[in-house]
């Protein structure tokens, strides 16, 4: 049986940890051509060496950078010849009240977050209109309710899930599909690469990983996904439960986040 992903070009943003790297590894077994960035050179050199050229495309970039993602975006048409699908994962994560945190912290999460999926999905989009391809955004339970310590965070997930709505409603008789998914924890780099109030990697996380989503159950998740051509998919029942929470108990909700993220009144999680 000949695979969904067999000879599809995908742009995946992020690709040397956790879910982007997952994703990468899962595409190229469905006979997937991959191209992905990361801003760690070594990371990007070492997953290259596992895979031919044929199938996989690496590029040092920070999606932070309009250029970085542009550049991205020609060589991988110049490589392989089209763009299918572009999957945003690409992201970091900040652990810090607001009243501690430089507001640099915050416009750095949003240019990663945010305006990284803006540039490289604006970049894409004609490749991706040719091929009636799919967009994804990697998104988070953040982009649905605001989790206290990650105020630049929600914000970002926020912005993404309202923009890629916008663009999916746009796009609607172009044949594209504008989909975002969100994990819930998902063992993965996110937390200890999550920046501090000083804008550094935290470098440590108070989270048990043992009791979290592998990042390959999250990536088959997501191509499950990009295979049905879904709007939205919340992966956990923790996250199913918070959405509702969230949308028809709104106050219970900011009570029920505040117990899980502190204790004694300090930031534990």
């Amino acid at each position: 049986m000949s695979s969904h992903f067999k000879d599809k070009v995908v742009i995946v943003t992020g690709g040397t940890d956790g879910i982007g790297k997952a994703l990468v590894e899962e595409l190229i077994k469905e006979g997937a051509k991959v191209s992905t960035c990361g801003r760690n050179h070594d990371k990007l050199y070492h997953l290259q060496t596992q895979y031919p050229a044929a199938h996989l495309h690496t590029m040092v970039a920070d999606v932070s950078s309009e250029n970085d993602c542009r550049r991205l975006v020609e060589m991988t048409y110049k490589m392989f010849g089209a763009i299918h699908i572009l999957i945003n994962n690409a992201g970091i994560s900040m652990r810090a009240e607001l009243k501690d945190t430089s507001v640099d912290v915050i416009k750095k999460v949003m240019e990663i977050n945010f305006f990284g999926a803006v540039y490289c999905t604006k970049h894409a989009l004609p490749f991706l209109i040719e091929k009636k391809g799919t967009v994804v955004g990697v998104s988070s339970i953040a982009g649905y309710r605001g989790l206290p310590g990650r105020s630049g965070y929600s914000a970002s997930k926020y912005a993404l899930q309202g923009w890629m709505e916008a663009i999916r409603t746009e796009l609607l008789d172009t044949g594209v599909n504008v989909m975002w998914v969100c994990p819930g924890f998902t063992t993965s780099n996110i937390r200890n690469a999550a920046l501090n109030k000083e804008g550094e990697a935290q470098g440590e996380s108070p989270m048990d990983e043992d009791k979290m989503m592998t990042a390959q159950e999250c990536a088959r998740r997501i191509l499950k996904a990009i295979e049905k051509r879904k709007r939205t998919v919340v992966m956990t029942f923790q996250g199913k439960r918070t959405v509702f929470m969230n949308k028809f108990f709104p106050r219970l909700a900011d009570k029920l986040v505040r117990n899980f993220f502190y204790k004694d009144g300090k930031l534990i999680k």
